[in-house]
């Protein structure tokens, strides 16, 4: 049996042959075309896996550990602050309580007619207006002359008058100076939680100021010394290079005297030396 071409099989023309070489090109780049699509489909899944798992790990130990911080931003308890005081102390650059004595050294009316560290501007035997700061034991001034009206308790927006303010330390309350230029998260803690309402917190706040300290017309426009916070009583002082609620609380619920009849700040020992302790403020 012979084999032979009759001439009926077809050949693919050139331009045939190009146009099936273009179809499986294009069959080529749709496949892969296709397999980076997976890619990068897998990619992007994992690295959002990634991205929970990083969050994971930063988040959830903050949601499982106690916030020591109430929405008004103040600590939420007086006995953590306290227990955090001394440390906080340290950290916040603050010296030990000093006592800056009497003004003038006068110590009392039998020492001497000049006695002043208790008179009254414009009474009798006072003076008819407000001495130099110079001339007080301290800036901010822990005694001395001082105005007839005693400062109410409080936080304040802006500087209140000094005079006053030495008036309300000789009945026993404590100020909490603080610098204005501070940094502002430490300042709106202090404030935050002394402007609470002792129904809430009883941390003698209603017997505490806590104010900025600038007075430019009286040559003190700021703090001496650089520091950014200054506690003050009657006669004593303690300053901090920079703000601390702990370290302020520590003071103010020492130094401060209740009103007459009320039981101790906190149950502290009043350590203070006012000459009339729970007066009118």
């Amino acid at each position: 049996m012979s084999n032979h071409n009759d001439g009926s099989e077809h050949r693919p023309t050139k331009a045939e042959r190009k146009e099936q070489a273009r179809l499986e090109r294009e069959q080529i780049q749709r496949r892969v075309a296709a397999r980076k699509g997976r890619r990068s489909i897998i990619l992007i899944a994992v690295a959002i896996i990634a991205v929970i798992a990083i969050v994971g790990l930063v988040v959830v130990p903050k949601l499982s550990e106690p916030d020591p911080v109430s929405a008004s931003g103040a600590p939420e308890t007086p006995a953590a602050l306290l227990a955090a005081a001394k440390a906080a102390a340290k950290t916040a650059g603050c010296d030990d309580v000093t006592d800056v004595g009497y003004y003038g050294g006068v110590s009392g009316p039998s020492d001497s007619p000049d006695y002043l560290d208790q008179s009254h501007i414009g009474s009798s035997q006072g003076l008819s207006q407000m001495p130099p700061l110079s001339a007080y034991p301290s800036t901010p001034p822990a005694s001395g002359p001082h105005d007839a009206r005693p400062l109410p308790a409080g936080v304040y927006d802006d500087p209140p008058n000094l005079a006053q303010a030495i008036h309300s330390l000789e009945h026993g309350a404590t100020i909490v100076w603080y610098e204005p230029s501070a940094p502002a998260a430490d300042i709106a803690q202090i404030r935050a939680f002394y402007d609470q309402s002792p129904a809430d917190v009883a941390a003698g706040q209603d017997r505490v100021i806590v104010a900025p300290f600038a007075y430019p017309e009286l040559n003190a426009a700021a703090l001496p010394g650089g520091d950014q916070m200054a506690l003050v009583s009657w006669h004593n002082i303690q300053t901090c290079a920079t703000p601390s609620l702990a370290v302020a609380l520590d003071f103010t619920s020492q130094y401060s005297t209740p009103p007459q009849g009320s039981p101790p700040i906190l149950d502290r020992t009043y350590l203070g030396v006012a000459p009339e302790p729970g007066g009118q403020l």
